[in-house]
């Protein structure tokens, strides 16, 4: 299991763009990857489990990810939040 924690660095938070970046990238490896924030876990290869957890600007969550690809699913990911989601 690989875990890292992620903060949201884009002002307008986690929307059905950025949602659906992370769903695309996490569908793209064959490890479980689910996101969690407070007492919220979802599924990350959801584009609606992601946006129901109405992640704002600077929220902290941990990004969860188990299987044979988990190290470069949680760094993909990692990645997309680090950049912003090439928004600002």
């Amino acid at each position: 299991m690989t875990e890292k924690l992620l903060t949201v660095k884009n002002r307008a938070g986690i929307h059905a763009r950025p949602a659906a970046l992370i769903a695309q990238t996490a569908n793209k490896f064959s490890s479980e990857i689910t996101l969690e924030k407070d007492t919220i876990v979802v599924n990350a290869k959801s584009i609606m489990g992601v946006i129901t957890m109405g992640a704002g600007y600077n929220t902290t969550m941990k990004l969860v990810a188990n299987g044979s690809d988990e190290v470069e699913a949680v760094e993909a990911i990692f990645s997309l939040f680090e950049s912003k989601f090439e928004e600002d």
